[in-house]
């Protein structure tokens, strides 16, 4: 992992969370974790440390938020939201939760990318 993260290794999310994050596959360049989410659950807080490819295969209403509990993202009021069999691009995120406060599973595939 690269020294200018700020945040530590405990808030990685596969550390930090791992009820809900599965490493799938990892190398010098990439890291694969699968993500799941069921209806009600909150995520711990964690950390994602590159940026990514998030493919989502399942996708509900969710609430992110910081570490201090400010909302950051609420998918219920940001407008049309991503919709299930769709790729986006993802920043690196520093520590948050995310509630799932949908109906469905929140499901995805998150391919970090490692290096440039």
């Amino acid at each position: 992992m690269t020294n200018d993260w700020p945040w530590p290794d405990s808030l990685d999310a596969l550390v930090a969370a791992p009820e809900h994050h599965k490493l799938l596959m990892e190398d010098d360049r990439v890291r694969v974790i699968h993500t799941r989410v069921p209806p009600g659950e909150t995520v711990p807080l964690h950390t994602h440390r590159w940026p990514s490819v998030l493919i989502l295969l399942g996708w509900s209403d969710c609430v992110r938020r910081d570490e201090n509990g400010v909302v950051t993202y609420d998918s219920r009021t940001s407008g049309k939201g991503p919709e299930a069999d769709s790729a986006m691009w993802y920043p690196p995120l520093p520590p948050h939760t995310l509630k799932n406060v949908g109906e469905n599973e929140i499901n995805t595939i998150n391919v970090e990318m490692k290096s440039e």
